[in-house]
């Protein structure tokens, strides 16, 4: 059968441990479905409530002078773990109801960006609480932190959300694949990290890199088959918040190139998943953009929007 990336979005996990766990057990029925039909899976997932509640409560520690300042980076690798503990718990004991025999692992993740991308120059990426105006003034002033103001809301922290060149645990996911284990990695896009010096030694960074651009250079260097990103909706759209809205079924790279000249995608949402879908396929290889609940259907072409190559 195929080897699948399956890439959720951290939203759609839920923004509290209780929410999550339902929200898994669904997740989980999904998955261990395609394991039956015979598919290697390897699971990536995104973090954004989630790391954003983990850097808050961090930040109000630090601030009461009752915990050491937490890098970003850290918090994201805290992330991984928890988000990791829960699926793999769900996804075991569905595999256990389904007897299906296979191990279950997260993989603390980290993934290489160029530390001259462009976007540390020109940070975009709200995280973590917003601010009234001298809050967010001392936070400038004591940690340098870059903020953006979000009319109605107040003032957010941004990052950069810089291009993934390499993932540094790729052999390790790819070894546990083979050896017929269901992997969870990548999460939240993964850990940051640049090389600081000439010795290429690694060393964390706050930024946030794009959970599906991610998943889709995975998929490239684990040779997946497939990149199945899920989402809240059944399929892409053309003029989505039109009551005239197209559903698309299957469109080539060319087609969707067009597409992307003309706006049709919305920059904060379908856009980049559209980007990596782009990144990933070739005349071998294709992407699905499909809701959690129609991925079955979506890999029969039941459902769900195909990316191909052409």
């Amino acid at each position: 059968m195929s080897k699948i990336v399956v890439a959720l979005g951290g939203n759609a996990l839920g923004d509290n441990p209780e929410i999550q766990m339902d929200n898994l057990e669904k997740a989980s029925k999904i998955i261990v479905k395609l394991i039956k039909e015979g598919h290697d899976i390897v699971i990536t997932h995104g973090n954004g409530p989630q790391v954003g509640q983990i850097a808050l409560a961090m930040e109000y520690a630090s601030a009461k002078k009752k915990t050491p300042h937490m890098p970003f980076a850290e918090c994201g690798s805290m992330s991984q773990g928890y988000i990791g503990y829960q699926m793999q718990q769900a996804l075991q004991d569905e595999m256990e109801r389904q007897k299906v025999k296979k191990d279950c692992i997260t993989v603390i993740t980290q993934v290489l960006v160029d530390s001259s991308d462009p976007a540390f120059q020109n940070p975009t990426k709200p995280i973590g609480a917003y601010y009234k105006e001298e809050e967010m003034q001392k936070l400038k002033k004591e940690e340098g932190y870059e903020f953006t103001f979000i009319p109605d809301a107040g003032y957010r922290r941004i990052v950069p959300s810089p291009i993934p060149k390499d993932i540094i645990e790729k052999r390790a996911i790819a070894t546990l694949l083979k050896e017929n284990v269901l992997v969870i990695a990548c999460g939240g896009g993964g850990i940051p990290v640049i090389k600081k010096d000439k010795k290429e030694l690694l060393e964390g960074i706050d930024a946030v890199i794009d959970k599906d651009l991610s998943s889709a250079l995975l998929a490239k260097l684990i040779d997946a088959d497939i990149l199945l990103i899920l989402t809240s909706v059944d399929k892409v759209y053309l003029n989505y918040l039109s009551k005239d809205k197209i559903g698309l079924d299957t469109i080539k790279k060319s087609e969707a190139l067009k597409y992307i000249e003309k706006g049709e995608f919305a920059k904060g949402s379908m856009l980049p998943k559209i980007e990596a879908c782009l990144n990933f396929v070739d005349k071998d290889k294709y992407a699905i953009i499909t809701s959690l609940d129609k991925a079955n259907e979506a890999l029969e072409n039941n459902n769900g929007t195909r990316i191909i190559g052409g």
